[in-house]
């Protein structure tokens, strides 16, 4: 048989099956075989390409990544021990151990002055909260963003990175 033939055998089943199924039944193959597959494999591509990332981690063209100059330095406030706000007789304390990143060692000496400060703006945020703000991730999660805001109103124009909780106890 030659390939003319084949073609023309091919095209005559296509003719006598398409009567039997109806136009429904070519269309439901063609989505289930071509579409249905393709559109998968694009889903899996796009989905590698978030996951992993592209060459240039959302940089610039010519731009040259960054590298950390030098480790994080951690400033540690001393431990804070503070009530809750509750409405019941029950007292509910908190108690939390808090280190500060900053950007440089020099900037420990301004942190230091800056401590009562520091601790006093903790201290009137955390008496108002309860024990539903600090329950599950979210809470802390808030708890530490609400906290880092804090922390570099007070020390400006010293830049605080981050604020890790090193204890954090509620009774």
């Amino acid at each position: 048989m030659t390939d003319r033939t084949m073609e023309d055998g091919l095209e005559e089943l296509e003719v006598e099956e398409a009567p039997a199924k109806g136009k429904g039944g070519k269309l439901k193959k063609l989505l289930l075989f071509v579409v249905a597959p393709l559109v998968l494999v694009v889903a899996l591509g796009a989905g590698a390409f978030i996951m992993l990332g592209s060459e240039s981690d959302g940089m610039a063209e010519g731009e040259t990544p960054r590298q950390p100059t030098h480790a994080p330095i951690f400033y540690d406030l001393p431990d804070m021990l503070v009530n809750l706000n509750g409405s019941g007789r029950k007292l509910n304390f908190l108690k939390i151990n808090v280190s500060l990143e900053v950007e440089s060692e020099e900037d420990i000496p301004a942190l230091k002055s800056m401590l009562p400060r520091i601790v006093d703006n903790f201290q009137v945020y955390l008496r108002e909260l309860r024990i539903e703000d600090l329950r599950g991730s979210e809470g802390i999660y808030r708890l530490r963003e609400e906290l880092l805001r804090r922390v570099n109103m007070a020390v400006q124009p010293i830049r605080v990175n981050d604020v890790l909780f090193k204890e954090m106890l509620v009774q």
